[in-house]
């Protein structure tokens, strides 16, 4: 059986630029050789032959139990690993996102007692204790990574776990200001309002200390998982941010959802896919195309609207019975009955609503990257069942590709709610 294979370049050699002000930054990327690369095939499947004359593979393994195909030591982070999967479009790999759509979803099971047992440990005299309630309240309701501990040579962002004195600042009554640099040294800047025990413990747990200093000094990611798999298996930081984004989709398409047209029910996605991409901090940068593409469509909604201001005093001139007069290139006006002018105007109002629209979700979604959470974090059978309730062609809110790595979400009922 043949299977689509993603990525399997190896990244040629270069200076290493990383996300951020990444310390490594300006290091040399080597060349990658066979001799540094794993490769994992089938029991008695030909070992396939080395592209470089008088060089071999590092190993070959014969493992089912893993999903890559090969495997490489980062150049410049040598305990880091790149690897070479099946693509996304594989049945294996559909297998996988479904299973971790439906542990999310089992996640609804458990969350009511997860939320009683956190928030009774908010007073707890354990320090240990009450540090793991507010981290698991604040995983749950900002969704917050859990955060590694870093070296000295690898950019310094931040978790959850590893927040610092200085990525949090507490604003009385009972909000917490959190500013740090989260994943891809992506910055996370938030004010939030948080229950008062939250609030009061996290000064507590600034009480006494400097700014370097952790918040969250009993607690690391192994503690913090540990706890999380005892209140339910499987259960990660990862499982609540896909959670929260995938029940935020469902509740707001079915609550704001109404019988418009096309376009109206495609912005209610947009806006519901925007509050997900916020809520998982999905950030980009404005695009350098962005005023030039706004300017443009600008002039031509102005130029749409004077056709309609002609037409209209056109429509005018038909019904009292007057000539038209001269067009834009000086010649005679063809003269035509009001009802095709009506439909003139009709079509050019259609096409300017469409146009403004296309200009506010332009603007509403210029720092927002949407992608991201539709490609990890949104179960595909929510949208695969509300355009099919609602008469939305997939096409109009999956790419091909997205499409393509969907392919076992397409099947799914209207009525499927997460």
């Amino acid at each position: 059986m043949q299977r689509m294979v993603g990525n399997f370049r190896v990244e040629p050699p270069g200076l290493f630029r990383g996300r951020g002000e990444h310390p490594k930054m300006g290091k040399l990327k080597r060349r990658i050789r066979p001799s540094d690369i794993t490769i994992n095939i089938g029991k008695g499947t030909p070992v396939p032959e080395c592209p470089i004359e008088g060089q071999s593979w590092k190993e070959v393994k014969h493992d089912n139990t893993v999903t890559w195909l090969a495997f490489w030591n980062d150049p410049i982070s040598q305990k880091d690993f790149k690897y070479v999967f099946l693509a996304a479009s594989s049945s294996l790999k559909g297998q996988s996102d479904k299973e971790k759509y439906e542990k999310s979803r089992k996640l609804k099971d458990h969350i009511h007692n997860i939320r009683v047992n956190y928030t009774k440990d908010f007073n707890s005299k354990d320090v240990s204790k009450k540090q793991i309630a507010v981290a698991t309240y604040l995983i749950d309701k900002l969704a917050l990574r859990a955060g590694n501990e870093k070296d000295d040579d690898e950019a310094d962002t931040v978790g959850c776990c590893t927040l610092k004195v200085d990525n949090v600042t507490c604003v009385p009554p009972n909000k917490l200001q959190f500013d740090f640099l989260g994943k891809d040294s992506i910055r996370y800047f938030n004010t939030v309002e948080v229950e008062l025990p939250v609030y009061n413990a996290i000064e507590e747990f600034r009480t006494g200390k400097k700014d370097g200093d952790a918040v969250f000094d009993q607690l690391d990611t192994t503690k913090l998982n540990h706890h999380l798999k005892d209140l339910m298996p499987g259960l990660t930081a990862k499982v609540f941010r896909t959670y929260n984004a995938s029940i935020t989709l469902d509740a707001i398409l079915h609550e704001e959802t109404e019988d418009g047209t096309l376009l109206e029910k495609i912005a209610v996605y947009q806006r519901a896919n925007k509050e997900v991409a916020i809520i998982c901090n999905h950030q980009r940068a404005v695009s350098k195309s962005h005023d030039t593409q706004m300017t443009k469509l600008n002039e031509k909604i102005d130029e749409l609207k004077a056709q309609v201001d002609e037409l209209n005093k056109d429509l005018g001139k038909v019904k009292r019975g007057k000539p038209l007069g001269n067009g834009a290139d000086g010649k005679p006006k063809r003269t035509l009955a009001p009802e095709a002018i009506e439909k003139k105007i009709s079509q050019i109002e259609t096409k300017i609503e469409k146009m403004e629209m296309d200009k506010k979700t332009k603007e509403d979604l210029k720092t927002v990257a949407l992608g991201t959470s539709k490609i990890n974090y949104l179960d595909p059978r929510i949208t695969v069942a509300w355009c099919k309730t609602h008469e939305v062609p997939i096409e109009k809110i999956f790419s091909k590709t997205i499409l393509a790595k969907f392919g076992w979400a397409m099947d799914v009922e209207p009525d499927f709610r997460f």
